[in-house]
């Protein structure tokens, strides 16, 4: 429930703004702040250009700690409230609905502060033209942290802009030039395209390792989920080499071990945290976010067959449990994600107190669970105990004489009780929004999940979520970004496009439906139509017909979530394979060329265009099963308990309608029959499951 600071003596609130019709819940929590705020829009624009105002531009999210810090100093105090109000127009953004304006103004304050960004993001902007002259990222209410007061920024900032508008206007035009700039040239027509960025790549990724934790870098850690994916491709691409790359499985595989051990996953509830402000992953940033749990699904599902080791696919399972649980609406769609804070307090709803744990299990499961989980160490978080895997299973079992499958079942059934007593906490607040890239990315995960692991129910689930997009969020053949309480709006950006094209093709490798992908190629034919850069090549991230901002962005690094140029450059390969469509394969050419500088001199920072370059190097390979349903299913999942990357498999019953043409030539016969295609070409018919093996087999 929504605290509200100022109250009328009859208890409704004392303040209401332009806030409180939005959609957004993170909009909707600063509805009765003091602060007159704003939704970015025409509205707020325009009123900045009469008033002749400066704008004020907070940009934040549900589920950010420092955000909620910022509202209750700042926002809901009054003094500082009547200084905003006075001396600006107050603007305020969710990140997750406008990454188009967060990317910007992120990218603005780095240039003009020389620091890294962050959220929340404090700006100021002109009142005409939406251009920065000052920035930051949190300000504390009083001079602390080394930070300077917020009212007392405010007030010099107000009288800056007052008095030094030319100056302003030159500071201007030098940050629109190196904006403009951001958008780098192709590599020319006549250098070739090398696998030199996947070696580099791969090196690079082993200098960041961190061989005692596992991770890439220092404190804090994410998760780089891309990284471990890509990892995981480079053993598979070296399984048949005279020295397989075992190193690259190890740095994957241990580094989701030892995330999935520590505090970074909850032991109890599953579903992975942001990040982990350790290098231990002990601690975590306790917010829950449903773009990191998709793609860790993906790699925690890769690792289950890559490794074949049962720890990987209970992670796994534990992961997807929680998403479908805890995240999915009635509807089908998932929720956006879930606070770090409750009753006020960071972590408050995952900690415990020693005493309380040791109350509520038996002696012989305390006497287990309490060195497995650190109870027996000193208290990891403000006194309490954060519980992450301390001990491991065979030296427990070893110390109480015991067999590990015993021990097992002892901390199952204590984690089980604890799970319950957690349970009537006050829960951290969820986002309920529905954003439609990152339900692709969650269907995604589940579909690989489902795949992998033969879990029929987390298929229904992703399919349920696709269906709640498709009907909800697809409207006259374009996407929305964005849905609240049944209301879709906000055009989608690059990545909702081929982040879903993406999830739809995982999900044919579950099950086919053949207008599942002909939707896939709507998808990709509108960013073809809408999203390129037809002169340099590859996709901006926002369409054409997109709202005007001082700057159109086009991003070839990944960050939090994958780049989204490196995920159409995939998809249109595989598809462009799939259909015989040499439009796309020439757009992912294009898209690599755009990206060919950046890539090849930061090979690590543009993991997701890398494994696109090895798709276009080497084509994907691509199975297509036809005959009776029960029969080829029966062959899909026998192929699918292969760890595969670089395939492609569908099984597509014979009486499939409305098949595109290149699909409709791969026949059904009497009996079943596999076909087997690399790039351009395809084997003779195979029609038995060890004829199709030996021949996956001889193809690597």
């Amino acid at each position: 429930m929504m605290q509200i600071a100022h109250l009328n003596s009859d208890g409704t609130p004392k303040y209401t703004n332009h806030l409180a019709t939005e959609t957004s819940p993170y909009l909707r929590k600063h509805a009765h702040n003091p602060v007159d705020w704003h939704p970015w829009g025409s509205a707020a624009l325009e009123l900045a250009r009469a008033q002749k105002k400066p704008i004020h531009l907070s940009v934040g999210y549900h589920a950010c700690h420092w955000c909620s810090v910022l509202e209750k100093e700042s926002f809901e105090d009054e003094a500082t409230a009547r200084i905003l109000n006075e001396h600006f127009v107050n603007i305020k953004v969710d990140r997750e609905e406008r990454p188009d304006i967060d990317r910007i103004y992120q990218i603005a304050q780095q240039m003009l502060t020389q620091r890294s960004g962050g959220w929340p993001l404090t700006m100021f902007l002109t009142h005409d033209d939406q251009r920065p002259f000052f920035g930051g990222t949190y300000f504390p209410k009083e001079a602390r942290f080394g930070l300077p007061a917020f009212k007392d920024i405010l007030l010099r900032v107000a009288e800056y802009y007052r008095g030094h508008g030319a100056e302003l206007r030159q500071q201007n035009a030098a940050l629109m030039s190196a904006l403009a700039g951001l958008n780098p040239a192709p590599a020319s027509a006549d250098i070739e395209l090398t696998a030199a960025p996947l070696a580099a790549c791969r090196a690079q990724l082993a200098r960041s390792f961190d061989s005692h934790h596992g991770g890439f870098g220092g404190a804090p850690k994410f998760p780089h989920p891309q990284s471990i994916e890509r990892l995981l491709r480079d053993w598979r691409a070296s399984v048949h080499a005279p020295e397989p790359d075992l190193q690259a499985l190890y740095m994957a595989t241990f580094t989701l071990r030892r995330m999935a051990e520590g505090g970074i996953n909850d032991q109890l509830g599953g579903g992975f945290c942001r990040y982990s402000v350790d290098e231990y992953w002990m601690i975590p940033h306790f917010e829950k976010m449903l773009y990191d749990n998709g793609a860790l699904l993906a790699a925690y599902a890769d690792a289950a067959l890559a490794s074949g080791d049962e720890f990987y696919a209970r992670v796994t399972l534990a992961t997807a449990d929680w998403l479908v649980r805890g995240m999915q609406s009635p509807q089908g769609g998932y929720y956006s994600s879930l606070d770090a804070d409750s009753e006020g307090h960071e972590g408050k709803y995952y900690v415990w107190d020693r005493e309380e744990v040791c109350a509520a299990l038996t002696p012989e499961e305390f006497a287990l669970f309490a060195p497995r989980y650190g109870l027996d160490k000193p208290a990891n978080f403000e006194g309490k105990w954060h519980l992450y895997v301390a001990a491991s299973l065979e030296d427990l079992a070893r110390q109480a004489g015991r067999p590990p499958a015993e021990v097992e079942v002892l901390l199952a059934a204590a984690r089980a009780k604890l799970f319950a007593l957690r349970a009537p906490r006050v829960r951290p607040a969820r986002d309920d929004k529905i954003l439609t890239s990152w339900n692709a990315l969650a269907i995604r995960g589940l579909a690989i999940a489902a795949r992998a692991l033969g879990r029929a129910d987390l298929a229904q689930s992703a399919i349920r979520a696709l269906d709640f997009v498709r009907s909800t969020l697809w409207r006259d053949g374009r996407l929305l970004a964005t849905c609240m309480e049944g209301r879709a709006h906000l055009n989608a950006y690059l990545d909702d496009y081929v982040y879903l094209a993406d999830a739809v093709l995982e999900l044919q490798q579950v099950r086919f439906r053949s207008e599942e992908l002909l939707f896939a190629q709507q998808l990709i034919e509108v960013v073809l139509a809408h999203f390129s850069d037809e002169q340099a090549g590859g996709f901006y991230f926002t369409a054409d017909d997109h709202e005007a901002l001082i700057h159109r962005s086009k991003l070839f690094s990944d960050d939090a979530t994958p780049a989204g140029n490196g995920i159409a450059a995939r998809v249109l390969l595989r598809l462009g394979h799939l259909l015989g469509e040499p439009r796309y394969l020439a757009a992912a050419e294009r898209t690599l060329r755009a990206a060919w500088p950046a890539l090849a001199q930061h090979p690590q920072a543009h993991v997701t265009l890398v494994t696109a370059l090895e798709e276009l190097l080497d084509p994907p390979e691509i199975v297509i099963l036809r005959g009776e349903a029960r029969t080829i299913e029966g062959w899909g999942r026998e192929l699918a308990r292969l760890y595969a990357p670089r395939r492609l498999l569908l099984a597509i019953p014979a009486q499939t309608p409305d098949l595109p043409a290149a699909l409709a030539d791969k026949t059904s016969r009497a009996a079943p029959v596999a076909y087997v295609c690399r790039g351009s070409t395809c084997s003779a018919p195979l029609d038995s499951l060890d004829a199709l093996i030996e021949q996956l087999r001889a193809g690597g």
